[in-house]
């Protein structure tokens, strides 16, 4: 987790610039603390989160074309390394894993022993983390360690993490995070953070220090200090950006209008579409429901507990004395939206969503939570 803030003697750092090299020295560097890099990289027709070993795995001249249902790969005209908006993955499964053995236990002199669970995680390094999904990254830090009950394996995995941001140089076709007030610049939750700047005076880096952390490894690194036009340049890149959003949301009093407008027809209008295939809440990278399951094996041996994944969209997941209180794709697709963008602010203080367009992009049948507040708002009798 990165640590305090960043200190008067971290101020030279804010005007930093690293050079292609030096960034893939920062790599470098961190490996060499012991840190595994996590960053984007190109598989399967996408631009996903995986284990890099350094510059040479990132995503070098790709970009993407991102709408409603809709997610291709293309080609850049330039060398840039972070020319994208968000790929389906967010951080979320590096902490909150998908699947997770809770406990173990064997037979043993005719009773059960539970043996004993080693709780380790690697050391992790996030590169290229975007506004977003740092915003995204704070609430399931305020769901997991912040409550009356401190998720353990959760902190096991967060704690220590070295955050490098980047600020982003181009939005998606269904990016809407300054709608959410989460982007496009990196605000929090970094050590450092970069804007990528390729043009005729070459491929460099204008760096901000989020840590302590992130001063000290910048310094080893070293860096020179960032000429004014450049500092210009990295303002006028997230200016840039925050002009291209391909979605917007009217966020002004939206906890009130959707509690007011819990039986509006658009909720059937929805239904309709939906598939109920749980998608939107895969990707989204704050959904935080799970369920556990109890296995033993076939000589009844061996029996585990193990959490798993879940969605408000299946029909087990409100199941309670025998039905499921939410037995409808209708009940079920409001209580995803109402709780994401009004009881979550109850629950927790903040929006449940933080505009990075996962659950458009990814929904098969494009239904756009945007759209679905709009349609409602339009109508609205309060």
């Amino acid at each position: 987790m990165t640590d305090a803030p960043m200190t008067k003697s971290t101020r030279l750092g804010e005007r930093a610039l690293l050079s292609r090299d030096r960034f893939a020295r920062l790599l470098q560097v961190l490996r060499q603390d012991g840190f595994q890099l996590v960053g984007p990289t190109v598989r399967d027709g996408a631009i996903v989160h995986e284990s890099i070993s350094g510059i040479e795995d990132l995503p070098e001249g790709w970009t993407e074309s991102q709408d409603a249902g809709t997610y291709r790969l293309r080609r850049r005209d330039d060398r840039a390394l972070f020319g994208y908006s968000v790929g389906p993955q967010s951080w979320k499964p590096f902490f909150f894993v998908p699947t997770l053995q809770l406990w173990r236990a064997r037979r043993r002199d005719g009773s059960f022993v539970v043996l004993e669970k080693t709780r380790s995680a690697p050391l992790l390094a996030l590169i290229g983390a975007r506004s977003c999904d740092l915003h995204a990254i704070a609430i399931q830090d305020k769901v997991f360690l912040e409550g009356p009950s401190v998720d353990q394996e959760y902190l096991a995995r967060r704690s220590g993490t070295f955050v490098v941001a980047v600020h982003c140089g181009q939005a998606g076709g269904t990016c809407f995070c300054t709608s959410l007030g989460t982007g496009p610049r990196a605000t929090l939750g970094f050590d450092l953070a970069l804007t990528e700047l390729l043009d005729d005076k070459g491929h460099r880096f204008v760096v901000g220090i989020g840590s302590e952390s992130g001063a000290q490894v910048l310094e080893r690194v070293g860096y020179e200090e960032a000429p004014r036009a450049d500092l210009e340049a990295a303002e006028a890149i997230v200016a840039r950006t925050a002009a291209q959003m391909g979605r917007t949301m009217n966020t002004d009093g939206i906890k009130e209008l959707l509690y007011r407008n819990a039986e509006h027809p658009r909720w059937d209008d929805v239904a309709s579409r939906c598939l109920a295939c749980t998608n939107c809440t895969l990707a989204c990278p704050t959904c935080f429901c799970s369920s556990v399951d109890d296995v033993t094996d076939l000589a009844g041996e061996q029996a585990e507990r193990v959490q798993r994944w879940d969605s408000c969209f299946t029909m087990d997941h409100s199941y309670l004395h025998g039905g499921s209180v939410h037995a409808s794709i209708k009940s079920r697709y409001r209580q995803w939206l109402t709780h994401k963008l009004a009881s979550w602010i109850d629950q927790f203080g903040t929006s449940g969503c933080v505009g990075c367009g996962r659950c458009i992009t990814w929904c098969p049948v494009a239904i756009d939570i945007t759209q679905e507040v709009a349609a409602i708002r339009a109508s609205d009798p309060g």
